[in-house]
């Protein structure tokens, strides 16, 4: 005998609601495993995070640093720095401490500085050519004085070129949409695991959601010049570019091992790389027979290169690879 049709309209309702309820759990997961990861986030790495201060009166320059030492070494923007030579610390714990400037870097606008003290907290460093777009990132800083604000958001943009408060162009910079202000500067924007993979400089007004971050790596490879000598000194060629992949045939024909290269996105005027005859275009594979597979690659290799000696840059263009001599000058206003 055929059960009431109410039966089935019955167990046709429950199947919905179970769906509807399984929806749901499934959306506040998500929602719990997100704010999970932020929470975590902020926990680890908002005490390294601190208030910067320096100057006085109406010359005082207000930013962020990122603690990365027990004993006190702190990452920040070169234009939070500007030319004192001593700083003003603020823990999330509420303790005050002096810092004296060690080392600046105007070409990626990045300083070093030590506090006063030890067993401070600190932030451990990541790699940022491992980030990927659509990454979550988290931003800490102490915008307009609100210390230990933490935001959230994605990478919109990796590869990205900035001009640096010197007016120096800075390569491979991360852009983001979590959201920044001023005093953001020289904080710090971190993975989901807490780690710091780039330092937050600038934002684009009156846009929202672009922001931008010097990577974590750039930083790394100028430490210990900064720190032992408080300058970088760097050789010149005069290009700007970005980290790509080489096409595996282009590869395979010219007997290259390495997966990236270097994307010539502008050759300033009168530089050693125009006079060599480089070109907006061209692909930089290797610079003084190292294998140049990444922006970071260029600068480290720039960095041990000496001015005025020759050296011989290889590069693909329209299918071909090509060598070229050039002489590198001394960084312009270093």
């Amino acid at each position: 005998m055929d059960k009431p049709p109410h039966f089935i309209s019955t167990r046709v309702d429950l199947g919905g609601q179970r769906e509807e309820r399984k929806a749901e759990r499934e959306e506040r997961e998500a929602l719990d495993a997100y704010s999970n990861v932020v929470v975590r986030t902020a926990e680890r790495l908002t005490p390294a995070v601190v208030h910067v201060r320096g100057g006085k009166g109406a010359r005082e320059a207000v930013g962020s640093g990122v603690l990365f030492t027990p004993d006190g070494f702190l990452l920040t923007n070169y234009h939070v720095v500007g030319s004192n030579k001593s700083l003003r610390l603020r823990l999330t714990d509420g303790r005050e401490t002096e810092a004296r400037v060690i080392g600046t870097d105007p070409w990626n606008d990045l300083a070093v500085a030590q506090a006063d003290g030890d067993g401070f907290p600190y932030a451990e460093l990541g790699q940022s050519s491992r980030v990927r777009v659509g990454q979550l990132v988290v931003a800490i800083g102490s915008p307009l004085g609100f210390d230990a604000t933490v935001t959230a958001g994605v990478v919109s943009a990796v590869g990205r070129t900035m001009r640096s408060a010197d007016g120096h162009l800075v390569d491979n910079v991360i852009q983001t949409d979590a959201p920044l202000n001023p005093g953001n500067s020289g904080g710090a924007l971190a993975d989901g695991r807490g780690r710091v993979i780039g330092i937050n400089t600038a934002i684009v007004y009156p846009a929202q959601g672009l922001c931008f971050a010097i990577p974590i790596d750039v930083a790394k490879s100028i430490l210990l010049p900064l720190m032992r000598e408080g300058h970088v000194a760097r050789a010149y060629v005069g290009v700007h570019g970005r980290t790509v992949p080489l096409a595996r045939f282009l590869a395979r024909t010219f007997g290259l091992t390495q997966e990236g290269g270097v994307e010539v996105l502008t050759v300033e005027t009168e530089s050693p790389a125009q006079g060599a005859g480089l070109r907006a275009g061209d692909i930089i594979v290797s610079l003084r027979d190292r294998p140049t597979a990444s922006i970071e690659d260029l600068q480290r290799q720039l960095l041990e290169a000496a001015v005025g000696t020759r050296a011989e840059v290889s590069l693909l263009r329209e299918g071909q690879l090509l060598r070229f001599t050039i002489v590198p000058g001394e960084s312009p206003g270093v």
